[in-house]
């Protein structure tokens, strides 16, 4: 099904596309790419990874925000610890930077068992799977991240692995192939990921629990700015803990990447100190507004603003107006100017809100003036 670029997009990959905005974005959770250059992408680079293994909290107590999940896990771990057993397999589903990593390590602290970390897209065979599964102690927490790419033959393989802890291994192949049972030791899973539509509702249910991680609160952020301006040495007060935190998307990673960036430009241009005005300075340098909208952000919305009057416009001509690829703009810029109730995505293309109008500083035209579809033949 083919439309007009002017009108819209197809039914279909519109009910995509919004199912993907909702969580973060089709490819916020893979690595490299548009998404992990940018300042406020939420996906995780090399110098991220880096500083997130100092800075991460050890035990629930230390972790911030995210209170009902808290509450939550801490009734599962604390029942399976009185009881002996090991704890439930987990499920920790919401958008990239939130914490669902630092959630798994310290599941594995409170049950007091190591943990062994991989990902799906590493698991492209039933026998990757089976290799992992079998080396796993009693009791050991395997973190699976980005679970909902694990192949479809491992993926089968890991129902029963969860409900009954074993695995049928084949050997051979045609006529001759037989399954060897093997026996593994109670182990807990926690599998992470940002799409959780994707995942089949077999492996779902397979999970004793499971938790959506939300957008942190302004507030929330200002104690992750806090505690980690204290862990890095960086001396901050309140307003600047506020400033940053205000522009850091809802996200914990995102305020921590721009605490040291602000960091660098407190040390080289002023005495060390973060408040509020070197706070602003700083993120200006690096484009970054008081609502964390970055260059990529503000170029979409004034080109849709000024170029083709609020909209709507179709996302092809939208991306050659601000020279990006149609997937940049799509997953990179469009899904938080969405969540910020600034673009909207409708059938006859995008369109942009009064809050988008009044966020770049510009008048709306008139009703009737735009340069939209609507009116070409005078109406």
């Amino acid at each position: 099904m083919n439309w007009d670029d002017t009108t819209g997009e197809a039914a279909s990959g519109q009910a995509a596309a919004d199912a993907a905005e909702r969580l973060g974005g089709p490819g916020a959770d893979r690595p490299g790419g548009p998404e992990a250059e940018r300042l406020v992408g939420a996906a995780a680079d090399g110098e991220d990874q880096a500083v997130e293994a100092a800075l991460r909290p050890k035990d629930l107590g230390e972790f911030i925000g995210q209170e009902k999940v808290r509450e939550q896990l801490d009734l599962v771990l604390r029942a399976a610890r009185a009881r002996g057993a090991t704890a439930d397999h987990v499920l920790l589903s919401g958008a990239p930077g939130l914490g669902k990593t630092t959630l798994s390590m310290i599941i594995a602290a409170e049950m007091g068992a190591p943990i062994r970390i991989t990902s799906g897209p590493a698991i492209q065979h039933a026998g990757d799977l089976a290799a992992i599964l079998s080396s796993l102690q009693e009791g050991e927490v395997l973190f699976l991240d980005e679970i909902h790419r694990m192949s479809r033959p491992a993926e089968e393989m890991l129902y029963m692995a969860m409900e009954d802890f074993r695995v049928d291994v084949i050997v051979g192949k045609g006529p001759g192939a037989t399954a060897i049972p093997l026996e593994l030791p109670p182990f807990t899973l926690v599998g992470a990921t940002t799409r959780a539509g994707l995942l089949p509702p077999p492996l779902r249910d397979r999970f004793g629990f499971t938790a959506h991680m939300e957008f942190y609160e302004p507030a929330e952020l200002e104690r992750v700015v806090h505690r980690s301006a204290l862990l890095l040495d960086v001396v901050i007060d309140a307003e600047g803990a506020a400033e940053i935190a205000g522009r850091s998307r809802g996200t914990p990673r995102i305020a921590n990447r721009l605490l040291r960036r602000v960091r660098d430009y407190a040390q080289v241009k002023a005495d060390g100190v973060i408040n509020r005005e070197i706070a602003g300075a700083a993120l200006r340098v690096y484009e970054v507004d008081g609502r964390g909208l970055d260059r990529l952000d503000r170029a979409v919305l004034a080109a849709l603003l000024k170029l083709f009057g609020g909209g709507p416009v179709g996302l092809s001509t939208l991306a050659v107006a601000v020279g990006e690829e149609r997937e940049t703009v799509e997953e990179v810029a469009e899904p938080f100017l969405v969540r910020e109730g600034l673009l909207a995505r409708t059938p006859r293309g995008r369109v942009a809100t009064p809050a988008a109008w009044a966020h770049l500083g510009l008048v709306p035209p008139r009703q009737g003036a735009g340069t939209g579809q609507q009116d070409l033949f005078g109406s």
